[in-house]
């Protein structure tokens, strides 16, 4: 009887651990293991929102596949995914195809635009690496580029965010700290930049404690950015953003707006012709496909209700990594012949967000409330545990934030 042929398609949080653990729960002659990634590298989206305001080298954030894999055990391809046909059990890459009996989909997300005239030509995203890169290096332009022009130009210095969710607010918090820095290195008054959180809800951070939310809102305005909640963005041009609220539109010269209110599925997913919404699969409990015994989805492809809310749960790291763990234990039992899989119920140990390097907030222990410093230290573990899980002592030592406090 031949091994069964299991295929992880992207190396994100989801495809990374599932890989990691089945390497640790199979033997080499249990099954064939293939892990399929554009690049050579895993990096930590949590971290891009840093490497985007250059407060943190975007090779800190990622991970060569190789080192975290057991090649032994694992084939790594480096390839793009074009297409999957799940009836002929096979997914097409750039350079080849690939047949499998297992699929596991973490093909990661997209930027939701939700129909905003101009956003998608003229807008940033925090997706990956090369865009983060390119955020850092579209704003220190602007910034080398103002007093370089006998007509000084605003737009340069108003830096626009889109959305005050986690990552918007987390890259607000980023950019509070870096543009003092980039004030001094190239002789532009701090008065000068203006940093500005667009939000069409109620509120920052929705969803968040009340109390916490307010805590990061005068963190942040105390180091100068500006909020304008309540207000829907309308259009992105070149050098403009156009938001309405109360009724009242208002305009912002500027050509930095950097979205980060919204994601969907890949569109891979979608096409697949899975039954989706908004390119993410509503998988059964133990994560597969309703119409697929042999596809299971994992990360920001993933659609999973909340039953006490009645709404999804949010598509998070923490998430994705207690999918991955599940899903690998999920595939043991089916190569060892046990179809009696074990449904998946997310365990939210908690959430914090950063507000720059030495500022959060934060909810753990169910309800235990964090601020400032004690918040830091705890993201900082969070990020460590994870290393840790990936790849041991000696990742952490390379790749961890070890000072708590800076």
């Amino acid at each position: 009887m031949k091994n069964p042929n299991i295929v992880i398609l992207g190396a994100g949080y989801g495809g990374i651990m599932t890989a990691v653990n089945l390497q640790k729960k199979l033997g080499v002659n249990d099954a064939n293991i293939t892990l399929v990634n554009k690049h050579s590298y895993h990096y930590q989206t949590t971290w891009l929102h840093e490497n985007a305001a250059g407060t943190l080298h975007h090779d800190r954030t990622r991970i060569p596949i190789k080192d975290v894999i057991d090649t032994s055990k694992i084939n790594f391809v480096q390839d793009t995914v074009i297409s999957i046909d799940p009836d002929a059990k096979k997914v097409k890459l750039e350079d080849s195809e690939l047949e499998y009996d297992y699929l596991v989909i973490g093909l990661g997300f997209e930027a939701e635009t939700f129909g905003i005239e101009g956003l998608k030509e003229n807008a940033f995203t925090i997706q990956n690496i090369n865009s983060a890169r390119l955020i850092r290096q579209h704003i220190e332009y602007n910034f080398a580029k103002y007093n370089n022009e006998r007509d000084k130009k605003q737009e340069r210095l108003n830096l626009v965010v889109g959305g005050a969710g986690f990552t918007g607010i987390e890259f607000v918090g980023e950019l509070a700290n870096r543009v003092p820095e980039l004030c001094k290195e190239y002789d532009i008054p701090r008065e000068n930049v203006r940093i500005i959180n667009v939000e069409a809800a109620p509120t920052a951070l929705p969803g968040f404690d009340p109390e916490l939310v307010e805590y990061a809102m005068n963190s942040l305005e105390a180091r100068g950015v500006e909020f304008k909640i309540g207000a829907m963005i309308k259009e992105v041009t070149p050098d403009s953003l156009v938001f309405e609220k109360d009724e009242q539109r208002e305009e912002i010269e500027t050509n930095t707006v950097v979205w980060a209110a919204g994601i969907r599925g890949n569109p891979i997913v979608e096409n697949a012709g899975f039954e989706t919404n908004r390119a993410r699969v509503k998988v059964r409990e133990d994560l597969r496909v309703n119409e697929y015994d042999d596809v299971f989805v994992v990360g920001d492809c993933a659609l999973i209700i909340n039953e006490e809310t009645d709404r999804p749960f949010p598509p998070t790291a923490q998430i994705a990594i207690q999918m991955a763990e599940h899903t690998a234990e999920n595939l043991k039992k089916l190569v060892n012949g046990d179809d009696h899989l074990e449904g998946f119920t997310p365990h939210i140990q908690g959430t914090v967000a950063s507000l720059g390097n030495k500022d959060a907030i934060g909810v753990v222990f169910d309800d235990k409330k964090l601020f400032g410093w004690s918040a830091t230290a705890m993201k900082k573990l969070i990020d460590n545990r994870y290393l840790m899980k990936l790849g041991g002592v000696s990742m952490l030592l390379k790749k961890g934030k070890l000072n708590p406090f800076g």
